[in-house]
């Protein structure tokens, strides 16, 4: 494999392995090229940011990680080059130190750590880098600036609403508006805020071809985080809560510059529940009937923005549970069909959705249906005794719901075997038990649609 083709985790071995002060290595094997300057700088995972005006803002508690592509004029050359990294104090740029990654590859990120030694918080820095081929070295890159940023926001964020005040129950079905605030610590630049706790870590790039990184635009989720108005200051958002009624919480922390959390706080409210009605046009269907259902929004729901589609679940069909949605009419009305074929029943939840997108909880309707076969027999009661080993007997099955055109049974620990219902849905079999004591058939139904119904075991004693 050529060295160029290497994977990354190799690469990043070889990283590890090359890092040192620059005095202590000795410069890479002269390559086909000319050394070119290091493009694609990043730290931190971040960008470089070439205005020492506007520096990038690094937490270096685990240090400060700097990187950059060496290359060559040779683009088909994969010799191995360096990277020499040189960073100092924008106070002081006398004091002057140099890393060097001593083995790397054209055309991919190379790092380095920045010496965590001279790294002090508060304090704004200046690194560069170049690309050194034996004795031969390109020009500077030009000068990437960072200040280091290791004290998170010295107090939690204040949270407020206005229209959803806190531990009090509230009319749902509008946004829930929330100030947050940074609450005194004026290095705040924005806040992250969840329904759920613990809140999800803070992931500020991925990374790409090539080892680059592709940074995030943390502010552009904005589901879950937003920017400040101004350092210290606070910002204004509308949320729909996850789920329509109850008890809700928001938790919520502040971001500093370099994307430090404070510690965490919480906003507690309730939601007074809005669930739509659920009407069937049959309200005691049979078992594999096609029903009507007519969905109505909550009234107070649909004053404060129209419901424009109902979410349907249904829970226990023969294939299984499913999900679909049913627009609304103008008056926040609709009608579906759905057909009740649950083994054991049906259970259909519904929830409705306005216009603003609010969800409300769910509205319920239920129904129960036994579709085991009757079992009988003329010989051998159930859960009694008759008969007798060589004494034949005739088992008929009955159905409890319509549509039935088959049974599948067995007796004991016999082979299974499916025996076609007359036109009226039963079944008769005939069967010899060949010894006294305990035994048994079971035995299902399927209908004409293919749904296998609920399995029943009939047991008796042979005397």
């Amino acid at each position: 494999m050529p060295f160029g083709a290497r994977p990354r985790a190799v690469l990043a071995l070889l990283g590890t392995l090359g890092l040192s002060l620059a005095a202590a290595v000795s410069p890479a094997s002269a390559a086909g090229g000319t050394p070119t300057t290091p493009t694609q700088l990043f730290n931190g995972n971040r960008n470089c940011s070439t205005d020492a005006d506007r520096p990038t803002y690094l937490w270096a508690g685990s240090n400060v990680v700097v990187e950059g592509i060496p290359g060559t004029t040779d683009p088909t050359d994969n010799s191995p080059l360096g990277v020499r990294y040189q960073v100092w104090p924008v106070a002081d740029p006398s004091h002057t130190e140099t890393v060097t990654h001593a083995r790397a590859t054209a055309g991919y990120e190379t790092s380095s750590l920045l010496p965590d030694d001279m790294l002090a918080d508060g304090q704004t820095y200046a690194w560069r880098a170049q690309t050194v081929a034996g004795d031969a070295a390109s020009d500077w890159s030009v000068p990437c600036y960072v200040t280091i940023d290791d004290t998170p926001p010295a107090s939690t964020p204040a949270v407020t609403s206005p229209n959803y005040p806190p531990d009090k129950w509230n009319q749902g079905g509008d946004p829930v508006r929330f100030t947050l605030s940074a609450n005194g610590a004026d290095d705040v630049t924005g806040f992250q805020y969840s329904w759920t706790q613990p809140l999800e870590s803070i992931v500020l790039a991925d990374i790409g071809d090539h080892g680059i990184p592709q940074p995030r635009d943390l502010y552009a989720d904005t589901a879950h985080f937003v920017r400040a108005d101004a350092p210290g200051g606070s910002a204004t958002v509308s949320l729909v809560p996850p789920y329509g009624g109850g008890p809700m919480t928001l938790w919520v922390r502040s971001l500093d510059r370099a994307f430090s959390p404070s510690e965490t706080t919480s906003y507690r409210f309730y939601v007074s529940p809005t669930p739509p009605t659920i009407t069937p046009a049959d309200p005691s269907p049979e078992f594999g009937d096609t029903t009507a259902f007519t969905f109505r929004p909550d009234a107070a729901l649909q004053s404060r923005s129209p419901v424009v589609s109902y979410s349907v679940h249904t829970f226990g069909g023969p294939d299984g549970d499913r999900t679909f949605d049913v627009p609304a009419a103008a008056d926040g009305t609709a009608t579906t069909e759905l057909t009740i074929d649950g083994v054991t029943g049906e259970h259909v939840d519904v929830t409705s959705r306005s216009a603003n997108g609010w969800v409300s909880d769910p509205a319920s309707w239920d129904i129960d249906y036994d579709t085991t076969p009757t079992v009988a027999s003329d010989v051998y009661p159930e859960n009694g005794s008759g008969g007798g080993a060589g004494v034949p007997a005739t088992f008929t099955f009955t159905p409890k719901v319509k549509g039935v055109v088959s049974y599948t049974y067995t007796f004991d620990t016999e082979p299974e075997v499916t025996v076609a219902a007359g036109a009226d849905g039963t079944a008769s079999v005939d069967w010899t038990p060949d010894s006294t004591g305990p035994h048994g058939v079971q035995v299902y139904a399927t209908t004409r649609s293919g749904i296998q119904l609920a399995l029943y075991a009939y047991d008796f004693t042979v005397d």
